[in-house]
């Protein structure tokens, strides 16, 4: 195949690339940076991409991140790729605080109780309600019995808190995001403009002077 990696990483090598990017976090923070300012479209459009990507980092729909947020900055019209961008907000750094806070408020709002293990475990809790899930479809296809009781547990538990936590952080955090973001883009792309504006005449100005060298030449 084209785009397949010639030398094979080993999967211990492929989670600490994931833990921790080749340069760090900060370097892969900067290129995306980098590539949003970039991005051929409006400041408005692309900032409220970046507002649909940072909310998205604060649902509990691991795996699902790029889908959820490409699917709100479509709703938003907002540039769906500074969305996708904007997801990597969420990171292994970054997962467990956002976590904690979203299940800490989705508990406060529907006024349960926050069990001892849920902001050390919670993590666990997805993988195992991802196995759950696994065993549970297979079961469908052979002669395992489904149980549905642990994946309840981690529904009222985990899961819904989460989703219902996750929106008040998540809205002020994207919030906060995008009117960062909008400034800085619209500041970038007019310097940008006025840039290429800048070399376009320089150029303009060096064909003249070529040109006007070229007819004195012929006189």
């Amino acid at each position: 195949m084209v785009f397949k990696r010639r030398d094979k990483r080993p999967f211990w090598q492929a989670v600490r690339h994931f833990l921790w990017p080749r340069g760090g976090w900060g370097r892969a923070f900067h290129y995306v940076k980098h590539r949003v300012r970039r991005l051929p479209d409006s400041p408005e459009r692309i900032a409220r991409g970046i507002w649909a990507g940072l909310f998205t980092t604060f649902t509990p729909f691991y795996g699902l991140h790029f889908v959820v947020a490409g699917l709100m900055a479509l709703i938003m019209r907002g540039n769906v790729l500074a969305s996708l961008m904007a997801t990597f907000f969420g990171n292994p750094l970054t997962y467990v605080p956002i976590g904690v806070v979203s299940l800490q408020t989705g508990h406060w709002l529907l006024g349960t109780r926050m069990r001892e293990h849920e902001h050390t475990g919670f993590g666990q809790a997805f993988v195992n309600a991802g196995r759950d899930l696994s065993h549970n479809f297979f079961a469908m296809f052979d002669e395992q019995k489904a149980d549905w009781s642990n994946l309840r547990i981690f529904y009222d538990d985990v899961f819904f808190p989460y989703m219902i936590g996750g929106i008040l952080p998540g809205i002020v955090t994207a919030s906060v995001g995008y009117y960062i973001a909008l400034p800085l883009i619209r500041a970038y792309q007019k310097r940008r403009k006025g840039a290429i504006k800048a070399k376009f005449e320089a150029l303009k100005a060096k064909a003249a002077a070529a040109k006007k060298k070229a007819e004195q030449m012929g006189d």
